[in-house]
């Protein structure tokens, strides 16, 4: 496992609240995170559990392992396991290595993206349903932050999903991702031949854009909000009950708007 430091030991939410968001710093920490992640994902969003997850109660596969994760916990949440709220997985080059490849790679062509320099994936973000407000979000995006600032990330990239399985239920979200989201070409991801699901379902004029923006899920929406972009087609998730589009963002971009408010003394809490 990578040698683990704390991002923020007293990250407070807007209002005086418990929460602080960190780097997990115990393998108990991880444990809890990945159960977090199976009570999301598998029991509340119908994700389909093989006999090991299903027996573990545990969202778990090789790139945990390789992996920092964030956290945000509230100390005073007795009834959650080490106090987590909210996760999020981060994995940079190296540690990719260590796993065998990005988890990206299994759905799309990311090799546009790892000649583009310093990159970090994310993945594996949920929130505990009591939890999913604006401000554990910003503590989310403040993490992610402090964490790229001394590592010199260049860009963020990661598997953004949409819930279901259908492409035509979603097809306005996809269309409009697909006509005024898409990332520039030397950087853009495509989804994997055989797995490709086209974006543009709809022609421009033939959905309500705004309305299908306002859709997407309120994660994807942030990242657009930072000028994020997508990669070409979608790949439908099975497992996971999930259509994945292919997220990338500038560091620059959650740096320049949140670092900036967040970061104390020009770097991270040691």
């Amino acid at each position: 496992m990578n040698m683990i430091t704390p991002v923020s030991d007293a990250a407070e939410i807007p209002r005086g609240g418990t929460l602080s968001v960190r780097l997990a710093k115990r393998d108990v920490e991880i444990d809890a995170a990945q159960a977090l992640r199976y009570a999301v994902f598998y029991e509340e969003m119908g994700a389909r559990p093989d006999a090991m997850t299903l027996l573990t109660r545990r969202d778990r596969d090789r790139h945990d392992a390789v992996a920092d994760h964030l956290i945000v916990v509230d100390e005073t949440a007795s009834d959650l396991p080490c106090g987590i709220v909210a996760t999020y997985r981060l994995i940079d080059a190296d540690a990719a290595a260590g796993a065998g490849g990005f988890y990206s790679a299994g759905e799309f062509d990311i090799a546009p993206l790892l000649g583009a320099g310093r990159v970090l994936e994310l993945g594996r973000s949920c929130v505990h349903p009591r939890y999913r407000s604006g401000a554990v979000l910003q503590l989310l995006w403040r993490g992610i932050a402090e964490y790229v600032h001394p590592r010199k990330s260049e860009l963020l990239f990661g598997c953004a999903s949409l819930p279901g399985i259908d492409p035509e239920a979603v097809a306005d979200q996809l269309a409009v991702l697909g006509h005024h989201y898409l990332a520039p070409a030397a950087i853009r991801p495509v989804a994997l031949p055989g797995r490709f699901v086209e974006l543009r379902r709809k022609a421009e004029g033939d959905f309500d854009a705004r309305q299908a923006f306002m859709r997407l899920p309120p994660l994807l929406k942030g990242y657009l909000r930072l000028g994020g972009t997508v990669g070409d087609g979608a790949v439908i998730d099975v497992q996971f009950n999930t259509i994945d589009v292919a997220l990338v963002v500038s560091t620059e971009r959650i740096t320049s708007r949140y670092l900036r408010h967040y970061v104390r003394n020009g770097g991270v809490a040691a």
